[in-house]
């Protein structure tokens, strides 16, 4: 029985230990979530954005684009007509890998352009310029096409 006792104790005072650390961590530092990048830590927060086709001549009546970024720094676009399909910006050439701010914008011509512009986390904004002539929804096999070179770094950017 003693030796029961003993190992009991044992556990104990591990668990007590490690509740200890837990609690010793800083809070921001578990709400952030950072994945190594390198020798760096990619640290961002989600952020949201969206813009809407409101014209009908390439079949693109009301079609939303939303893009987002995860605590990881991955960027990701969404295609209304094709829903709950959330593409990796990543798939696209000269994608910045800490991403920490999206935003998206279109032009109402035909054919139409869908602009991504990313803020990586140096503080340099990269964009994409994607064709949306087809009434087809983007797909994560479709958009490098539509993107053609991919991302673009913006010269003199003031971040």
């Amino acid at each position: 029985m003693r030796k029961f006792a003993w190992a009991a104790r044992g556990v104990a005072a591990a668990s007590g230990a490690m509740l200890l650390g837990a609690l010793a961590v800083p809070a921001s530092a578990a709400a952030q979530g950072p994945e190594p990048v390198g020798n760096n830590k990619c640290t961002s927060v989600r952020e949201v954005d969206s813009t809407v086709v409101d014209y009908s001549s390439s079949g693109l009546f009301e079609t939303v684009f939303r893009s987002a970024t995860d605590r990881r720094g991955h960027a990701f676009l969404n295609d209304s007509r094709n829903p709950g399909v959330w593409i990796n910006l990543g798939l696209l050439a000269n994608a910045p890998t800490c991403v920490q701010g999206t935003a998206v914008s279109v032009t109402e011509e035909d054919p139409g352009h869908l602009y991504v512009t990313l803020l990586a986390s140096d503080g340099v904004l990269h964009q994409a310029q994607c064709v949306t002539t087809s009434g087809a929804p983007f797909t994560p096999s479709t958009l490098p096409a539509a993107c053609g070179t991919g991302f673009t770094a913006i010269p003199g950017t003031p971040v």
